[in-house]
């Protein structure tokens, strides 16, 4: 397979995957895996995940910002938690880490493009996103009440008020208060219904100077 010809195949394309490549060159697998392989060593392409793959920059002519990369790695799925709370500026630390949520396996890439962590809920809990449009490409992220809702349930431990004051919230007139009580009660569980009562209660205090959240 010449190398000129499958970037003109593929050039336009953010991302590609194994069976992408050979619908498009109708070349045996066989054939296809070593030749990516080879590519892949050469710095022409870089290997995203198992499978995965996606041109070195100077030939793809479409940008991969990391946030819809974060879609597309591992499907279904969709950005929540932390990396969702400081993206609505909800926490005022950067997070390095890609969380997402998907009712598949828990899975963790690492790639040039950043590490991307994925971890299961169960396909009732699978709601409450939106599409968003970053850096020119649509990504599909957890709504800032969902995503708020995501974290209490994913991490350990009662969330009591000193643990919401270390978490430093802010912006927290963000949240739609009503949906944030609706999606908790959607999702049912009484350890994240404590935490939101928490969580108001802490606001509310901060609100009135009694807190620095």
């Amino acid at each position: 397979m010449n190398f000129d010809k499958f970037v003109s195949m593929v050039a336009s394309l953010p991302c590609f995957d194994m069976a992408t490549v050979i619908q498009l060159t109708d070349d045996p697998r066989a054939a296809v895996t070593n030749q990516l392989y080879r590519w892949s060593k050469a710095g022409k392409l870089i290997q995203l995940r198992r499978g995965m793959y996606t041109l070195e920059d100077r030939y793809r002519q479409v940008s991969l910002p990391p946030a819809a990369l974060a879609n597309v790695l591992y499907h279904p799925s969709c950005l929540s938690g932390l990396w969702a709370l400081s993206y609505y500026g909800l926490i005022p630390e950067g997070v390095p880490i890609y969380t997402c949520i998907t009712t598949r396996t828990p899975r963790q890439f690492k790639n040039p493009f950043g590490t991307f962590q994925y971890t299961n809920i169960k396909q009732a809990f699978f709601f409450g996103y939106q599409e968003v449009l970053i850096a020119g490409s649509t990504v599909l992220i957890a709504k800032a009440e969902k995503a708020l809702l995501d974290m209490f349930h994913l991490t350990q431990g009662e969330w009591h008020s000193d643990r919401m004051v270390e978490m430093r919230f802010q912006q927290t007139d963000l949240i739609d208060r009503e949906l944030l009580h609706t999606y908790a009660e959607r999702m049912g569980k009484p350890r994240i219904l404590r935490a939101v009562g928490v969580w108001l209660r802490t606001c509310d205090e901060e609100n009135k100077g009694g807190v620095e959240i």
